[in-house]
């Protein structure tokens, strides 16, 4: 039980670091301002500079990778999100099952694209979504080689 709240404690810092790194990457006073900026017409803004067409923004960057920093985007989409996967399955019996644990990480990252679809504090990519529960999967499939690995070495000994 003590290390599974361990787990808990290192999820938990793990998801605040997430929220800082994607929400409030700006600095302080940046944030103040995009806040004050809040009018109902910042939603219609969001709306219209929101990337809702699947694969756009990914083929976007794939077209563009000689100008754009593409390789940081898809690769950072990507990371950011390994560690969810690898780690809920600790913190939640129920996310030692693939779909539970991608259930939460899509429910997550919707959460985030929707707070910065209605805040101006990013813009909404449906790509981003995908990328992010691409990483929780990858994340999901070396916590199972980390237990295989376990349960081997376990009968070996």
């Amino acid at each position: 039980m003590q290390k599974r709240n361990g787990w808990k404690l290192f999820f938990a810092i793990y998801i605040l670091v997430v929220i800082k790194v994607i929400i409030f990457k700006y600095p302080y006073e940046e944030l103040l301002r995009i806040a004050a900026s809040w009018r109902r017409g910042v939603i219609f803004e969001g709306l219209g500079t929101a990337n809702f067409t699947p694969l756009k923004t990914i083929k976007m960057y794939i077209d563009y990778s000689y100008k754009l920093n593409s390789v940081e985007n898809l690769a950072g989409n990507l990371l950011v999100f390994v560690p969810f996967g690898f780690l809920f399955p600790y913190v939640a019996r129920e996310g030692e099952h693939f779909f539970v644990m991608l259930l939460n990480a899509f429910v997550f990252v919707l959460g985030i694209e929707m707070f910065q679809l209605f805040s101006a504090f990013g813009a909404f990519d449906v790509d981003d979504i995908l990328l992010n529960c691409l990483g929780a999967s990858l994340g999901f499939g070396v916590y199972r080689l980390v237990q295989w690995w376990k349960r081997k070495r376990k009968g070996c000994l």
